[in-house]
């Protein structure tokens, strides 16, 4: 019987099967940012266990409150910060040199194929991208990591999601992540490893993988992955240069770990999008999903683009295309937060800022702040946010607020417009 290719991670680096289907496995990153960690420092430091597995492993980010907005955050930046420093962390990025993790660690090149991966965040499903196994964690696991190297895992069961068809113009990865999970539901993946094949994955650049992999967790995931490929060989090869001959040795070495053709799956779910539509979502649930259309007119008082699932400058330039030559509604206020300060430099050299604040937009430094309604955008109780973020919790931007989600394209409309709508609408 063949394996996917998750199992193949799990096998390569089980340290310990101590019952049943629970595997310890060996952990080749420990991602820290300073809303989780900082509670995991402070409990290993309480019990005199102040002391990490490999400082060359743990990579630090100080991002979701960026910079600090008050006493308490600066309070958790700052045990970060001496954290990082008392163990000689080389990989910290503080404020000026930081940005959402989930953009910037693989910007780094800290994320590889067949890589094992843990953080205390839920949307670490986002490096699965990379055909690695990467999972959020609760502060008992991240600080087993963090001490010890290693994490225990029930052995992965996985859900495979074939995905077929040309996308329309004016349909990007956020719409078919938003259909998936529409149609399997907020649990259908639950306690799963997704992984998302077919030609149109094929087809899709390592941005719009992340955004894939990225919501897995909203279909219950507990992880996202894709198969590693030319793509994948190519956004890598400035950090593995050194490492393989050639891009070829690379791939080859890398399409080892592609699940076998007899591997077995606890689901597989065919999805055909030749047809589909920009999409968004009304609610409080991510799986409530519905055309754009149906939702035309619906006013909104705040328009954002950004985070770890649409922060990336193939964003950016998504939403500047439509916004270009346009100015936003007076009904509405917009932010746009690059996800690091490479991408904003990019931004910025290509004219992508100059749209942006043209339109009418507010132009913040990159943060998380907004997103999880701490900072840089929070929502007052009633307002309704057009965002292009990951969740649509009831009072996930502020006590109160609701939150459409959607593609910066149709992010982008909807700030013209004042209302949701189709960017069919300003776009040639």
């Amino acid at each position: 019987m063949g394996k996917t290719i998750a199992e193949k991670i799990f096998d390569a680096h089980k340290v310990d099967n101590p019952s049943g289907d629970i595997r310890v496995i060996q952990l080749d990153a420990v991602f820290c940012h300073e809303i989780t960690t900082p509670i995991a420092i402070n409990d290993l430091v309480k019990r005199g266990k102040d002391r990490v597995f490999d400082p060359d492993k743990i990579k630090v980010v100080i991002d979701h409150v960026s910079p600090a907005k008050d006493s308490k955050t600066a309070v958790q930046g700052k045990i970060l910060r001496e954290w990082a420093r008392r163990h000689n962390i080389r990989d910290f990025f503080d404020i000026g040199r930081n940005g959402v993790c989930h953009a910037l660690f693989p910007e780094k090149g800290f994320v590889r194929p067949g890589y094992t991966v843990i953080m205390g965040d839920s949307h670490t499903c986002t490096h699965g991208a990379f055909g690695a196994f990467a999972a959020g964690v609760g502060t008992t696991d991240l600080e087993v990591g963090i001490l010890k190297g290693v994490c225990a895992f029930h052995y992965p069961k996985t859900m495979r999601i074939d995905i077929r068809g040309t996308l329309q113009q004016g349909v990007y990865a956020k719409d078919v992540i938003l259909f998936v999970i529409g149609t399997i539901g907020v649990n259908g993946a639950a306690g799963r490893v997704v992984e998302f094949t077919g030609p149109t994955v094929k087809q899709m650049n390592m941005a719009a993988r992340m955004t894939l992999c990225n919501m897995a967790i909203e279909a219950g995931g507990t992880s996202g992955i894709c198969h590693p490929d030319e793509t994948t060989v190519k956004y890598l090869w400035p950090f593995i240069k050194n490492t393989y001959a050639d891009k070829a040795s690379a791939l080859a070495s890398f399409q080892s770990l592609i699940s076998d053709p007899d591997a077995s799956y606890d689901q597989v779910v065919e999805i055909d999008v030749s047809d589909l539509t920009p999409r968004t979502t009304r609610g409080f649930k991510p799986d409530n999903v519905v055309a754009v259309e149906k939702m035309e007119g619906q006013a909104v008082d705040q328009v954002y683009i950004g985070s770890c699932t649409n922060g990336r400058i193939e964003d950016l330039r998504t939403a500047a295309a439509v916004l270009k030559g346009n100015t936003i509604s007076e009904k509405v206020r917009a932010i746009v937060s690059p996800a690091t300060p490479h991408i904003f430099q990019q931004a910025l050299d290509e004219g992508l800022i100059k749209i942006f604040m043209d339109a009418g937009f507010c132009v913040t430094n990159p943060t998380c702040g907004a997103c999880l309604g701490m900072s840089n955008g929070v929502l007052a109780e009633g307002e309704i946010c057009a965002a292009t973020t990951n969740r649509n919790f009831n009072g996930r931007m502020g006590k109160g607020g609701m939150i459409h989600l959607m593609s910066p394209a149709t992010a982008a409309a909807t700030a013209i417009a004042g209302h949701i709508t189709n960017s069919s609408l300003f776009t040639n």
